[in-house]
């Protein structure tokens, strides 16, 4: 009996390693193909991605796209966004070890545990109740002690624990909110959609002794920003 047991317990291993590797392989060629041809160089920014077990994020009807090139559906009509473009609003950011960074929009999770890789602590708000608890489940299973989360209108940002190195939003209001460039730090960084279309202009800020530097940098498509009624901000 026990050698049945130990025999079992090795070829689970075995799969279990080679499910392991099958996704390293996939993430390496997403990190080729989608990342580095286009453009992405930061080399801490590709580790991440090779790190973060993209698969474990997505819902189990859409694993074997996990590493496709494009958006998936989450829960609540939200979705996880295409790799290359977590990946430009990652790099752009030029995050630091010691960086302190809030998130609007926590989603499937997976654009926070690309940034926890990269900085001190991560921030992140969620408005849908269920996509919180999902996600926070994956932190808990990855191990992840560096993000904090919570469920709450993104808008208003999380001024208790301002102010931020860098935010970033993966949603799109019609306009940058107020409470956001009040909670940035001097100096700090916020990527965010804006636009009320389908296609929104992704905007890139710096505050500079005060004043808020805005520069245009990319068309893309996110969900709308919403308040806790479901109105479009």
């Amino acid at each position: 009996m026990r050698v049945l047991i130990l025999i079992f317990g090795l070829i689970a291993a075995v799969e279990c390693s080679s499910q392991n590797d099958a996704f390293l392989n996939e993430r390496r060629k997403m990190v080729e193909s989608q990342l580095k041809n286009r453009g992405i160089g930061n080399e801490l920014v590709l580790d991440a991605f090779l790190q973060v077990p993209r698969h474990e994020f997505v819902l189990p009807e859409y694993m074997k796209w996990a590493y496709a090139d494009g958006p998936l559906p989450i829960n609540e009509g939200q979705t996880i966004s295409q790799p290359y473009i977590v990946a430009y609003m990652t790099e752009v950011l030029e995050l630091q070890r010691t960086d302190r960074v809030l998130e609007i929009g926590t989603g499937s999770g997976y654009q926070a545990a690309i940034l926890a890789q990269l900085c001190d602590s991560v921030y992140t708000i969620e408005l849908f109740e269920e996509l919180n608890k999902s996600a926070t489940k994956i932190f808990r299973k990855l191990e992840y002690t560096n993000i904090f989360s919570k469920v709450g209108d993104g808008y208003l940002g999380w001024p208790e624990k301002a102010p931020f190195d860098a935010i970033i939003v993966t949603c799109s209001p019609s306009h940058v909110p107020e409470p956001l460039q009040a909670q940035l730090a001097e100096g700090g960084r916020m990527i965010i959609p804006v636009g009320s279309g389908n296609i929104q202009k992704l905007v890139l800020l710096q505050k500079k002794n005060g004043k808020m530097r805005k520069k245009d940098v990319l068309p893309v498509r996110f969900v709308p920003m919403l308040d806790e009624q479901g109105e479009k901000y």
